[in-house]
């Protein structure tokens, strides 16, 4: 990381392979270990080389020493293991060691300095990457050459959030905390080298065993590097803005920074150093709220244009399911209040001017897409605007009642999972409510039992949210456990679905193979980490076994029949036992439950299009997701569609938050992945949990297919109900993020257009491969024959 693109040839590095970094190694100390080795080899070797150390005894050389060991036993072991703490006493040890050598290279001339410290914190857990104060605070020990010794202190020392001073009996000795960017103009400082341009940091002078002189000349120079970052982003910004439209900050306008660095240079010259140094650190402090002024200069104009596109694109949407997709009275032979020509030439006017007023501020690439996007967005929806004057005209003969509280529901639904995605809870709350849909629609009455089973799978999905991410203790047992649950309930659902019509002989050979592997799969982490924790490394047998689980979990739902619920069975058998190898505790018992839901939900809507008379209504028995679709029954929407999709919406919420998700990396525990390789390697790692996280996405996307089957509806349709719903709530959270100028950063941000499309694409694909995966089968023998239509 240091030697790529340094200039000259004065960075040099020595690294281990990183397949060193195992977590099923029998002692990650012995990287640490290595790091030592290694260091004392270097100084032992230049007393046979002149040139070396020649170049080792010149000025300012920094040593960096990266101990992984102790990271790794973190998060193999956690902690508060064995293994952590005889690591600990290792690197302690190690670093005493060390520090011998390098006096003694040296002559013990005491002019080196020692900085320790980490890059991170992390939990009981093993995990790092929230907030948590474990998390965040590092420790940062600094001794050597320049540097002040431990001061004794009388009066007790508070710090919110932590009890490290009580807990390592150091309440006698002063605490000085700071932020982790300072630790590079302390460094520079006492090496004697410039700070780094683009630091932000703040020289912590109460480090500094040092003159008052050098401390204020050093703090002038830390406020001259920062100020200079603020002139540059100010440059920057006035140069890309138009003049009359730029508002420089006022703080530090040119006249206030001449007179900041006048008078500290004026102080200095006086010897007035403590007055010096207030004034540099003041300085520091407005120039850095001045970077972020003009790093976030345009957040209101750029937020405008997002959510005049969000608002124009989900309009455009309703637009075209009233036109399409909805039974309203219709004139076709009406004028037009605006003709499609007037309307391109205002639009293309509308698009002109802002390019030539972006032109004009010589705004970046992106800037141009946040602005331009709503032109297009807003043309068709103007050019659709019929479908709203056919809405208007259709009023009255429109249920109003009914719609309006359908309207009121949902926005107090999309209300509901914007703040799932701040407390997890609140998917809870929503569970438990619809777990009482049947009882207040009426259907509990007509259908007891797919009600009840409903009213109970709800409860018990509704206990996930409920349990922690981070910081729950690794059960193996209750993968197991999830295993025969999955046994059993797939029993009992083959022997009903065998009484009402029998199995294919092949299909009965399948399932049961499944099932074996469901069996497997169960016991297959159990074994695996008992074998690590006995030191004996991952089993071959088991990794093959993972592998194949995982690269069969797609095809071999491809050979059984398409059948909805024979092949939904052979899907959720399929999925299940991959997700057992990803496992490590109740997380295991969550794809079960999931699909419990969704069978029950399949079954009740069937019981709804009863209720609604909906005419040609399919047994689910006889439904195939091969079959041809016959158009002639394709139906218009209706409001109950929406609260169809609505679900969807919901149960894909629930099923990304339902555990933990990748967009936590706090979440991501490697002992999730041993089954299949326990050397560090992120890419392969990060595919394991991402495919970990979609197979409820799946399961979730199969049970819709199904679901737009078996009501006879368009996938079109729904998908666009389903994107309306995704779109306010992508908009509402935009509002609700209190810092989402921060996505609209010129140099660090990704626009959020580019999001919200990337996750409709995804759910597009990810329909794409649902279909596949429900309605195609690949038929490996017939009149022993072989082929694959």
């Amino acid at each position: 990381m240091f030697a790529k693109g340094a200039s000259g040839n004065h960075v040099h590095t020595h690294t281990y392979p990183a397949e060193e970094e195992d977590f099923a190694s029998t002692d990650a100390s012995r990287l640490d270990t290595w790091v030592f080795t290694q260091v004392k080899s270097f100084f032992q070797s230049s007393e046979s080389n002149s040139t070396l150390k020649a170049s080792l005894l010149e000025d300012k050389n920094i040593f960096f020493l990266h101990l992984l060991g102790i990271d790794t036993n973190g998060h193999a072991h956690r902690p508060m293991s064995k293994e952590y703490l005889d690591n600990i006493v290792l690197v302690d040890r190690g670093v005493a060691e060390l520090v011998d050598v390098i006096e003694d290279f040296f002559g013990r001339d005491g002019r080196t300095t020692y900085v320790f410290t980490s890059d991170h914190g992390m939990t009981n857990w093993g995990s790092h990457g929230a907030g948590h104060p474990s998390e965040t605070l590092t420790p940062l020990v600094v001794w050597g050459s320049g540097v002040s010794k431990a001061q004794r202190v009388t009066e007790p020392q508070l710090f919110e959030g932590d009890d490290f001073l009580q807990d390592w009996k150091l309440e006698h000795i002063r605490r000085v905390d700071v932020n982790q960017a300072d630790i590079a103009p302390l460094m520079a400082s006492l090496v004697g080298l410039p700070i780094p341009v683009n630091s932000v940091g703040v020289l912590p002078l109460l480090y500094l065993n040092s003159s008052d002189k050098f401390k204020a000349e050093s703090m002038y120079t830390n406020a001259i590097q920062v100020l200079e970052q603020f002139k540059v982003k100010m440059r920057q910004k006035e140069e890309t803005t138009l003049s009359f439209f730029f508002t420089p900050y006022q703080h530090l306008t040119e006249s206030k920074q001449a007179d900041f660095t006048q008078k500290a240079r004026i102080l200095i010259q006086l010897e007035k150093y403590s007055e010096a140094i207030s004034l540099c650190q003041t300085l520091i402090s407005l120039s850095l709220e001045g970077l972020v002024y003009y790093h976030t200069y345009d957040r209101f104009f750029l937020g405008c244009s997002v959510v005049l596109g969000f608002v124009g694109w989900t309009s455009y949407v309703i637009l075209i399911i009233l036109r399409t997709h909805a039974s309203l009275n219709r004139r076709p032979n009406l004028t037009k209040q605006i003709s499609s020509r007037n309307l391109m030439r205002l639009s293309v006017s509308v698009a002109a001017v802002i390019t030539v007023f972006l032109l004009l501020q010589r705004s970046p690439i992106t800037y141009y897409i946040y602005c331009l996007l709503p032109v297009p967005v807003w043309y068709s929806v103007l050019k659709e605007s019929g479908a709203l004057t056919d809405l208007i005209r259709s009023a009255p003969s429109l249920p109003l009642g009914k719609c309006l509280s359908s309207f009121v529901l949902v926005a107090f639904g999309i209300e509901l999972l914007v703040v799932s995605f701040f407390h997890r809870a609140m998917l809870t709350v929503g569970l438990a409510v619809l777990s009482l849909w049947p009882l207040l629609t009426g259907l509990f009455s007509k259908a007891k039992f797919r009600s009840l089973s409903w009213f109970v799978a709800c409860l018990c999905l509704a206990f996930f949210p409920l349990m922690p991410v981070v910081g729950r203790e690794a059960n193996l047992h209750l993968v197991t456990c999830a295993g025969l649950l999955t046994l059993v309930t797939s029993a009992c659902f083959l022997w009903s679905s065998w009484r009402r019509s029998p199995l294919h002989a092949s299909d009965r050979w399948q399932f049961f193979i499944q099932m074996l592997l469901v069996a497997v799969c169960s016991f297959v982490p159990l074994l695996t980490h008992s074998s690590l924790l006995q030191k004996r490394g991952l089993p071959l047998l088991n990794q093959i076994i993972s592998w194949s689980t995982l690269a069969s979990s797609i095809l071999v739902p491809l050979l059984s029949s398409t059948r909805i619920f024979y092949r939904l069975f052979s899907i959720f058998l399929s999925l299940t036992s991959t997700y057992l190898l990803l496992s490590t505790g109740s997380e295991a018992l969550f794809p079960p439950v999931l699909s419990w839901l969704m069978f029950a939900w399949i079954n009740i809507e069937q019981e709804a299009l009863l209720t609604q008379g909906v005419p040609g209504r399919q047994e689910l028995s006889t439904i195939d997701f091969s079959a041809n679709i016959d158009i002639t029954k394709i139906r218009q929407l209706k409001l109950d569609d929406i609260r169809r999709s609505y679900f969807f919406v919901f149960f894909i919420i629930t099923a990304f938050f339902g555990t933990g998700n990748i967009a936590s990396i706090n979440s991501f525990d490697p002992a999730s992945v041993y089954c299949f390789l326990t050397v560090f390697n992120p890419f392969i790692m990060g595919g394991l949990m991402m495919w970990k996280v979609l197979i409820p996405f799946i399961i979730v996307m199969c049970t819709f297919e199904s679901i737009q089957v078996s009501t006879q509806l368009s996938s079109r349709s729904l998908f666009l109900v389903v994107l309306v719903i995704s779109d306010a709530m992508a908009l509402h959270f935009f509002f609700m993020v209190q810092d989402y100028g921060s996505w609209l950063d010129i140099g660090t941000s990704i626009s959020h257009y580019v999001i919200v499309m990337s996750m409709t694409i995804f759910l597009m694909l990810l329909s794409v491969v649902t279909h596949l995966l429900t309605s195609k089968r690949l038929i490996l023998w017939n009149r022993h024959k072989m082929h694959f239509p």
